[in-house]
């Protein structure tokens, strides 16, 4: 039997109510037929196809705006559109916008992927918000400096609403004492006790709780997690972390999209 054609393959969009009425979706991978990141395995030429039908299902006509991403605190306003290629897009982590004409997208595998979205103002943002681009101090997270960009554009942090898409869990996200030192005593109640390895002490990072506690702290208090483990469920999301630890030669990505109508 032939494999899946990615182009004739329904999607799997998980989506939020608290993001109800704004164009959105958390595509999966459908057992690993969707493949969205430049980066990942497939034909250049194909994973932009599956991206432009992505970003269709999310707003007809509007191109998909998603920067080339480095775990970095950086965010792009959308300024003039870019097309979506392999190369020469904004490095970035974060986009931010008030257009409705364009879909924003970041690629994720484990990574959180957090939408937001201010509806009166009608500024929205995706962020890609892996534990360096959220801890970042030197130069800011980017959960604060997308939050910065979208107030830029009129948006209120008590008017914020983010939602944080299929990431890797807390019981999937084991770390060591070198990974502890980049956080602070407030932090501790995100991770818990791991069994020891190797006479090693280790624990499980809680990533979405410690965004969600962050944006808390500047003042986004309206912020939820879809809590879809991407490292357990192999059927339905790319894992990094998965791929690595069976040794596979590369990895997928999953698309996290937004847009204003």
């Amino acid at each position: 039997m032939a494999d899946p054609d990615p182009l004739d393959t329904p999607f799997d969009i998980a989506r939020s109510p608290l993001l109800e009425g704004i164009p959105h979706g958390f595509f999966g991978s459908q057992g690993g037929v969707h493949q969205f990141g430049y980066g990942g395995p497939g034909d250049e030429q194909a994973v932009k196809r599956l991206r432009a039908r992505a970003a269709k299902a999310i707003l007809p006509g509007a191109p998909l705006q998603a920067p080339h991403q480095v775990h970095s605190p950086e965010v792009v306003t959308i300024a003039k559109v870019w097309p979506d290629a392999a190369r020469d897009r904004p490095v970035a982590d974060a986009v931010v916008t008030n257009r409705t004409d364009v879909v924003l997208g970041i690629v994720t595998a484990d990574c959180a992927p957090v939408l937001m979205a201010d509806r009166e103002a009608r500024v929205i943002a995706a962020a890609h918000a892996g534990w360096r681009g959220a801890v970042c101090a030197e130069r800011g997270s980017v959960l604060e400096n997308t939050l910065a960009a979208m107030e830029g554009l009129g948006a209120r942090r008590d008017r914020i609403v983010a939602v944080i898409g299929p990431t890797i869990a807390q019981s999937s996200y084991e770390v060591d004492a070198a990974f502890r030192e980049h956080f602070t005593d407030q932090d501790d109640v995100h991770f818990a006790a791991a069994p020891m390895r190797e006479g090693v002490e280790r624990w499980h990072f809680d990533l979405p709780g410690y965004i969600i506690a962050r944006l808390g702290r500047v003042g986004v208090v309206d912020a939820v997690d879809l809590a879809q483990d991407t490292f357990s469920q192999d059927q339905k999301y790319h894992s990094y972390r998965r791929a690595a630890l069976r040794a596979e030669p590369n990895y997928g990505r999953q698309l996290s999209t937004i847009a204003l109508k």
